[in-house]
């Protein structure tokens, strides 16, 4: 693991007391547990408002805790109908990829924890972190970026947040978890919450490239980049491949191997395989979902779907499964170190029994993401 070096300035807090969430019942339950006085919350919601009490209680509160101001950041994430996101217990989210100025790679990704466990507390906090794509990076490359990543405040029409650093490198491609505010305070909120919709941000500040033929690359502000990502509670569309290998010691001593081209929800996809391990694995085969000829799908209009990959256990039926959180189907996805070799050929387990290996795909179509 790479050294991960943090400079957080603050993260937002939000108010004490909002208007009570309109996304589940759930939320509805939880809201009214919050109120010590009968008075902050009124059940029909046609009178849910706040008292002229809980209002000074709020903007004391507000004027008590300053967050940290960020810049209009390069990317703009609006989650639609974010209380989704708990109803499809989703773990995580992801935007489609996103360019900054000066910075020639492609990919940097954001990501959203609805649920992120903050360490020490036990508090559900909403986090994000950042992603850098590996495609163009080369063994010992490493890339120091300094970033910031943040909310917005409606109230107060500024994003607000925290700034961090990370190293990112050949294996490390993923920052540390920044926790920005307990999920109960922003279900309850009427500052970072308005009609079930979420905006997160990402400003790239700078990044430092350590590379013999890279140099040092200071950001330059452009336009900022907007994507919504749209949920729906209903309507989902599923669809199941597997994938029957007969001659795995054969396709052992290739490179990459794919399944044939499978069709969920109009688009065309297919199993990619690394039998040895890709260039970023570490004595694992490496397994991907793939959306066939990507480079033609519409810009302007992406499904969202939750992936699982599984490698079935023909023995014990103890298969190894593992998901993906709420991805913006853009290229592929999955996992560079999905099952060791050593377990893999294990003749006691039954993942590869003789020549034979299954895998299989489940993919559900839950949203879509557009651009602007």
């Amino acid at each position: 693991m790479a050294d991960r070096v943090r400079a957080s300035s603050c993260c937002c807090t939000a108010p004490s007391f909002r208007q009570p969430p309109r996304c589940t019942d759930a939320a509805r339950a939880a809201s009214r547990r919050c109120c010590s006085s009968p008075h902050l919350y009124v059940p029909t919601p046609a009178t849910r408002q706040l008292s002229t009490v809980a209002k000074q209680d709020a903007a004391e509160e507000d004027a008590r805790v300053l967050p940290f101001k960020t810049h209009v950041p390069d990317l703009e994430w609006k989650i639609q109908d974010f209380s989704l996101l708990l109803d499809l217990g989703a773990k995580s989210a992801t935007s489609a990829p996103f360019h900054c100025s000066g910075f020639e790679w492609y990919g940097p990704y954001l990501h959203v924890n609805p649920m992120h466990e903050n360490p020490g507390s036990g508090t559900p906090y909403v986090a994000l972190f950042l992603m850098l794509s590996r495609k163009k990076l080369k063994r010992g490359d490493t890339v120091h970026a300094l970033f910031e990543l943040s909310i917005y405040n409606h109230s107060k029409g500024m994003y607000c947040g925290c700034q961090a650093n990370y190293n990112f490198d050949f294996k490390n491609d993923y920052s540390k978890k920044e926790c920005l505010i307990p999920l109960k305070e922003l279900l309850k909120s009427s500052t970072f919450l308005v009609d079930d919709i979420c905006v997160f941000g990402v400003e790239i500040l700078k990044v430092d490239v350590s590379s013999p033929e890279e140099k040092a690359v200071v950001v330059q502000k452009k336009t900022t980049t907007v994507q919504n990502m749209f949920l729906q509670n209903k309507g989902f569309i599923e669809g199941t491949y597997t994938w029957t290998i007969n001659n795995f010691s054969e396709l052992y001593s290739k490179h990459f191997v794919r399944s044939p081209t499978f069709e969920v929800g109009g688009l065309k996809w297919y199993i990619g395989m690394y039998p040895r391990g890709n260039k970023f694995s570490t004595d694992s085969l490496s397994l991907f979902l793939y959306v066939d000829a990507s480079k033609n799908l519409p810009h302007e209009f992406k499904n969202v779907a939750v992936m699982t990959l599984s490698i079935l256990d023909q023995k014990n039926g103890k298969h190894l499964t593992r998901t993906a959180g709420l991805w913006v189907c853009t290229y592929g996805w999955g996992w560079s170190d999905f099952l060791g070799l050593k377990k893999l050929k294990d003749p006691s387990g039954g993942y590869l029994v003789g020549s034979n290996c299954v895998i299989k795909a489940d993919i559900t179509i839950v949203g879509s993401s557009t651009d602007g």
